[in-house]
């Protein structure tokens, strides 16, 4: 077990639900539904979240999670791995899967042998279909990359958000167009190139804002990506910001000066305001 947001000690832990849980989208909530006031999540680490990477996942709960790296449990079992879940949940009455649930040495076994071998409740949650679409994932993360940002925050259950590191950009905006964060992001799949309307968070403070993804195509012809405050002006910000996507405003494309460029942002801002007013 590497890390953990729960308070609760494991010998009070008596329900888990146990699952990737990358995005803790609408089905991932249905599981979480199912535990006990003395439940948690089991976060089996992959290294490969991308919605919601490494503890990202915990800010969306008002339950423990903790985590388990997969290498820790890859070669065991089936049964060596109930085991080793009842030996570090000595109290442990309760798990809560979904239905593609697969554990063991070579995920070889499904929600029916986890039913045979542990010997208390177990809660398989069925398949669920938002507007005739399986909530999964993978399937979110192909709706973010294909830019379709309404379907992907449906299955969510919210609007999607990445967080990022403030760095310097090429200097251009604040000087001949308009102030921009500059964010370096990590390990967070990042949708579609674009502009978005968006509300940026920073520290406990959040901002009705502009955010550009995609590559400069009117500049330096770099990637990056940018989020302006609306008729907000800060000083000088450092450390982590948030976006969070709330709608596709249009996509990234090049124009023939900055003049144009710059009609063209002052019209996104229009729009980013007239669609987060409505929040």
């Amino acid at each position: 077990m590497k890390r953990s947001s729960t308070t609760l000690k494991n010998e009070e832990i008596d329900s888990l639900a146990i699952g990737g849980f990358d995005g803790l989208h609408l089905a991932h909530q249905k599981l979480i539904s199912h535990l006990s006031d003395s439940g948690t999540l089991m976060v089996i680490d992959k290294k490969s979240a991308s919605l919601t990477p490494k503890n990202y996942r915990c800010n969306y709960l008002k339950q423990g999670c903790t985590f388990l790296d997969f290498d820790e449990i890859r070669n065991l079992s089936a049964s060596e791995f109930i085991d080793f879940l009842n030996k570090r949940f000595i109290n442990l009455k309760k798990i809560v899967v979904g239905y593609d649930f697969r554990f063991g040495k070579c995920a070889h076994a499904d929600t029916d042998e986890l039913k045979r071998l542990f010997d208390g409740e177990v809660v398989v949650i069925e398949e669920l279909f938002f507007d005739g679409v399986s909530v999964h994932s993978r399937i979110i993360r192909t709706f973010l990359s294909d830019g379709k940002l309404k379907e992907a925050n449906s299955l969510l259950g919210r609007n999607y958000e990445i967080t990022g590191s403030v760095i310097k950009g090429q200097g251009l905006g604040a000087k001949k167009l308009f102030p921009t964060l500059n964010l370096k992001v990590e390990d967070f799949l990042i949708p579609k190139e674009g502009v978005y309307a968006t509300i940026t968070k920073i520290a406990n403070n959040i901002y009705p804002s502009a955010s550009f993804i995609g590559k400069r195509l009117s500049t330096d012809g770099n990637f990056s990506i940018e989020t302006h405050l609306l008729d907000v002006e800060l000083e000088e910000i450092a450390g982590e910001v948030s976006i969070v996507f709330v709608e596709h405003i249009r996509e990234n494309v090049k124009f023939d000066n900055l003049e144009l460029l710059k009609k063209q942002i002052s019209e996104d801002f229009i729009k980013a305001k007239s669609i987060l007013a409505l929040l």
